[in-house]
């Protein structure tokens, strides 16, 4: 099992103007084994109850506005991953966490921003797991 990581995203031009933060990102993944799926809880995915995007190909969303032109053609075309979504749906479940699988989200900039400088081939399985804020901090913790 690989680690679980904390990584900021930062502004979305960080997808164009990589900087040293790209360049440590990119780092970060040449020494981490090649996971064979990722899953991400992005800050931008607040939701009443637990979400878990489930679409076999979700969307790139450039959920942002006021930026240049060409962050908006950008694209992380990474496929999903419904078994995984449902393996997710079931653990969470077990452990008192309700949880929805969600076939319509797209991968917001909170996950696409920093993997496509890490991963930028988007051939890694990607599910997103919403923030589920209404239930209080204490379910943050668990």
């Amino acid at each position: 099992m690989l680690p679980s990581l904390f990584i900021s995203h930062g502004s979305p031009m960080l997808a164009l103007e990589p900087g040293a933060s790209g360049q440590a990102l990119a780092r970060l993944a040449a020494v981490l084994p090649r996971p064979r799926a990722i899953l991400v809880v992005s800050a931008h995915w607040e939701s009443g109850v637990l979400r878990v995007t489930s679409a076999a190909q979700p969307e790139t969303w450039h959920d942002f506005g006021g930026f240049p032109p060409e962050l908006y053609q950008l694209q992380y075309p990474a496929p999903g991953n419904p078994p995984l979504a449902a393996e997710i749906v079931q653990l969470l479940g077990a452990a008192d966490l309700r949880a929805q699988l969600d076939p319509e989200r797209p991968f917001d900039h909170g996950a696409w921003v920093p993997l496509s400088l890490m991963y930028p081939g988007a051939d890694i399985p990607l599910v997103q797991l919403s923030l589920p804020s209404r239930q209080g901090p204490e379910l943050q913790t668990r």
